[in-house]
């Protein structure tokens, strides 16, 4: 493997804690959890006592104090390595995706209200983007939040909806004036919210353990103090907040990919076909070098992308670029490390069958891998 020079010793000693964390409060659970279609509602609470949900958020709040993406990023890589990335995908959920908006956009009041639950797992959030009849096009929205007094009444429903079962406080984006981008806003809905109803958590191939919730509002009656940022300003929120997810997705993919590799060449080392190990084939090290290859030019690139977004110059192309690279790397190295498996690779008591199932999501969320093209495109052409 090659030399990593984009974290130091602080990131390191984060590392162990997340990596007992994993082991300890994770690892014993996983297989529960896959099977109930939801994590332990304490597991926030503990990723919350320990630091792990709160470290870009002021120490006031109960934050780290650490506005530094690398402390995520080595939380991803360590329960990628644990095998457990699905249910630290409500624990990103929260503090690499929700986060930043409670961080950036609310006032003060909000940030009192919201931001010491958030911090101490007592609280869950979710950030509800996508419509039953709209994906990737942010600007066909149709969520629509009409002032009342000092209320919004909110109506319309959203899908797919990570943590949508759990949420105390959804980030819902909805629109507030005219069509298009420019009539977007976020309000923060709460749990009890009258008119605010979740449909089914719904059944996934795979990433079963992240609970995934049809949300409905009917004449929600919302207080405008939820409003977060101003009016129809939501949009340009949310392109501020993508960069981010995309790399979160693209470290996803790498650490994936890596851990997916190292279990399929463990296991072509002990498995033998026809008197030899399946790792002795021309074939079988043809593969295994490629694709290491791949991997480590995979890890490379998203540590500068990493390195990129710390110093504040990560763009959104350059993300939507790590993303779409990165998750067809991912698909490709899963796939053929499932064929180097043969018929065990598509049995579930091997890990990389729910390597193969979890992974298909990332090349749609975060934006299909044909809009992160669409973006690279423009870019390239100059529109």
């Amino acid at each position: 493997m090659i030399r990593r020079t984009v974290f130091d010793e602080s990131h390191e000693a984060f590392r162990k804690l997340a990596r007992g964390f994993a082991e300890r409060e994770l690892v014993p659970h996983f297989e529960r959890w896959e099977e109930d279609g939801i994590v332990d509602r304490s597991l926030y609470e503990k990723a919350g006592e320990i630091g792990l949900l709160g470290v870009a958020a002021p120490v006031e709040y109960g934050g780290g104090g650490e506005p530094d993406f690398r402390y995520s990023a080595v939380r991803i890589e360590e329960f990628a390595r644990a095998g457990v990335l699905t249910p630290g995908l409500g624990i990103g959920m929260q503090a690499d995706l929700a986060m930043p908006y409670f961080l950036k956009f609310t006032n003060s009041e909000q940030k009192q209200r919201w931001l010491p639950g958030l911090c101490s797992g007592k609280l869950v959030s979710a950030l509800a983007m996508t419509e039953p009849n709209t994906g990737s096009d942010l600007a066909a929205i149709s969520t629509r939040a009409v002032r009342d007094g000092d209320h919004y009444l909110l109506n319309g429903a959203k899908v797919f909806i990570s943590n949508g079962i759990m949420a105390d406080v959804v980030i819902v984006v909805c629109r507030t004036g005219e069509g298009g981008s420019g009539g977007l806003s976020l309000i923060g809905v709460e749990r009890d919210t009258p008119g605010f109803e979740r449909g089914r958590n719904l059944k996934k191939i795979g990433l079963h353990s992240q609970d995934t919730a049809e949300l409905f509002f009917n004449d929600a009656r919302v207080p405008a103090a939820n409003l977060i940022g101003e009016e129809n300003h939501g949009f340009r929120y949310l392109m501020d907040g993508l960069a981010q997810e995309r790399l979160q997705i693209s470290l996803g993919a790498v650490a994936q990919s890596e851990v997916a590799f190292d279990e399929t060449l463990a296991y072509t080392k002990q498995r033998h076909a026809f008197g030899q190990p399946i790792a002795s084939f021309q074939n079988s090290r043809f593969l295994l070098a490629s694709l290491r290859t791949e991997i480590d030019i995979a890890r490379v690139f998203v540590d500068r992308q990493l390195a990129a977004h710390v110093a504040g110059e990560l763009s959104g192309e350059d993300a939507a670029a790590g993303k779409w690279w990165t998750t067809e790397l991912n698909f490709k190295v899963i796939d053929s490390c499932l064929q180097l498996h043969g018929g065990w690779g598509y049995m579930e008591e091997y890990p990389i069958a729910r390597h193969w199932r979890d992974s298909r999501i990332i090349r749609i969320s975060g934006g299909t891998n044909e809009i992160m093209k669409e973006i690279i495109g423009r870019r390239v052409l100059g529109v």
